[in-house]
């Protein structure tokens, strides 16, 4: 089973047409009968059911293509970390159509009154390739210009009536990721000794992280959620943007990568936020975001818990030993582990 029951049945094709037909009508395009041609299931799918949809909208023109992501009855928001499909819907129309920013046309949401779940329509991007696994060597500096220019136009609008439906994260959302690492892998004091001293001496960078300058953040800005298209990023999976200081998805872009990478992306990603001068405190709050960054993912239960055979011989995962690494060389560099 996928996360979320993204196994769950998606719409036949007479309600798929009725509800892309309602989205159509509502964003006033006259004539808004649509016609499904393909339905393809996207094999990239992780939290919800997603679809690549091709259709003709009015009967002329060039086909259509949608990404469509639907919306399900259960759903883990992670400790408060994830919004649903309604809030990503909300992040496109509210905060992303007004930037004329290089992300996906919002075309709508559409609530399914059969199903009782919301569906998310957006535009197809024909040809991206996913910032990770792209072969330009220029793929992350441009996705690390792309955010330090998107936190520079968002850093005067996180106080607007329009936005304040985003979560802001607070002393308690931080300081609830360290602590759950801190339960996940007590029992492996012996291997990490390091470990849950780390987890306890979080809270000084907890205060640097509620006084750093704040702006809407994406919120999971890893290169796979990043589409790479001729030499133009585009952000997608805006489900966890919230406000908070921006240094947290530079954190996300770069963690794993080598240290010449990460220094690239450090560099465009100051200058493109900061036209003025960069602020003599962007390191220090940058390591306290990949410090915070890595503890999120470790205090994840669903995705980091380590198994314990009838020998008490511990499995770590292999995803949690990378961000294990990554937190002991952040570590390092903080002086808070020889």
């Amino acid at each position: 089973m996928r996360p979320n029951g993204s196994r769950s049945g998606f719409p036949g094709t007479e309600r798929l047409t009725s509800g892309l037909g309602a989205i159509f009508r509502s964003n006033g395009t006259p004539n808004a009968g649509v016609t499904i041609l393909s339905r393809q299931r996207n094999p990239y799918e992780s939290t919800f059911p997603t679809e690549i949809v091709t259709c003709r909208v009015g009967g002329k023109g060039f086909p259509l293509r949608l990404f469509i992501k639907y919306g399900t009855k259960r759903f883990d928001g992670v400790y408060g970390h994830r919004g649903d499909v309604s809030y990503e819907a909300r992040v496109y129309r509210d905060v992303l159509r007004s930037l004329r920013v290089s992300t996906p046309t919002f075309y709508g949401v559409y609530r399914d009154e059969t199903a009782g779940v919301p569906w998310l329509v957006i535009e197809y991007l024909k040809g991206g390739i996913q910032t990770s696994h792209s072969r330009d060597p220029n793929a992350m500096v441009r996705a690390a210009r792309w955010i330090g220019r998107f936190h520079a136009a968002n850093r005067r609008r996180v106080s607007s009536e329009r936005l304040r439906f985003l979560r802001a994260y607070d002393e308690t959302y931080y300081a609830g990721w360290a602590l759950r690492t801190e339960e996940l892998f007590s029992r492996l004091e012996n291997r990490f000794p390091w470990l849950l001293p780390l987890c306890d001496d979080f809270g000084p960078f907890i205060s640097r992280l509620l006084a750093a300058p704040r702006t809407v953040i994406h919120g999971e800005y890893f290169g796979l959620n990043i589409i790479y298209q001729n030499g133009t990023s585009w952000p997608a999976d805006w489900q966890s943007a919230a406000i908070a200081p921006g240094e947290i998805d530079l954190a996300s872009l770069t963690h794993s990568w080598p240290r010449p990478v990460v220094r690239k992306c450090e560099r465009e990603y100051a200058r493109s936020r900061w036209s003025d001068g960069v602020p003599d405190d962007f390191m220090e709050n940058l390591e306290a975001a990949r410090l915070y960054m890595n503890f999120r993912w470790l205090g994840d239960p669903g995705l980091m818990a380590p198994q314990f055979g009838p020998s008490g011989r511990p499995i770590i995962p292999k995803r949690a030993k990378k961000f294990i690494t990554e937190l002991h060389a952040v570590a390092v560099r903080l002086g808070r582990v020889e």
